[in-house]
């Protein structure tokens, strides 16, 4: 292994470490000590690497925005319809939340009032969820008199981002069970009726793990 390698290896054990303290315990709770401890690393590395818990921080959400953004980035390259796309692309993001610790401190970071960086994942979200819908239009998915735009957006936003919350206490909250009941419950509002047959609350199974196969 190249000090090239070795340093790219630390420097993701610090990240993976320092979400793991965000998660658990909040940024001002999380201790650089834990952190390092958690990456099996010296207090020096952490500090070569990073040069303070801000630093850390500002690393855990730029990698959650990375993994986020190339998810929802797959997905579309492989969507059918709007409105398919935007579940499909709720149910694999949604698994990352389970399943990615970086994922979930990132984007709890990025959301926060204090937050360091100028990233916001919500309102990103807020913005993909309404080119979607935008989409959805353009494509006559959308019931009639279904209300504007973005009153869908903000429905839509609120609840997945209120899943990601309360996933903190059990997984459950973001379980696909628990996506497809949300889709079950909003398509049939959202969508017109010779379209709704057509989609797949559960998600597209095969664009769900196209959009999760790691890189290389």
């Amino acid at each position: 292994m190249t000090k090239q390698e070795r340093g790219t290896r630390t420097r993701d054990a610090l990240i993976r470490s320092a979400a793991g303290e965000f998660d658990l315990h909040g940024y001002a709770l999380a201790t650089l000590s834990a952190i390092s401890v958690g990456a099996g690393v010296s207090p020096g590395a952490l500090h070569f690497h990073f040069e303070n818990k801000a630093a850390i921080a500002e690393a855990v959400e730029g990698a959650a925005c990375t993994t986020l953004r190339r998810t929802a980035r797959i997905a579309y390259r492989h969507r059918s319809n709007a409105l398919q796309n935007l579940a499909d692309t709720t149910h694999a993001l949604a698994r990352l939340f389970r399943e990615d610790i970086v994922v979930r401190a990132g984007f709890r970071l990025s959301c926060a009032n204090d937050s360091r960086t100028e990233l916001n994942l919500r309102q990103e979200w807020q913005s993909c969820v309404q080119q979607r819908l935008a989409e959805a239009a353009d494509e006559g998915l959308l019931a009639a008199g279904v209300g504007r735009q973005q009153d869908l957006a903000r429905t839509i936003v609120a609840a997945t981002v209120g899943l990601v919350t309360l996933c903190q206490d059990t997984g459950e909250w973001l379980s696909p069970q628990t996506i497809t009941g949300l889709w079950r419950t909003l398509l049939p509002t959202l969508t017109a009726p010779e379209a709704l047959a057509e989609l797949e609350p559960a998600g597209t199974a095969a664009v769900i793990t196209r959009s999760l196969d790691p890189v290389g």
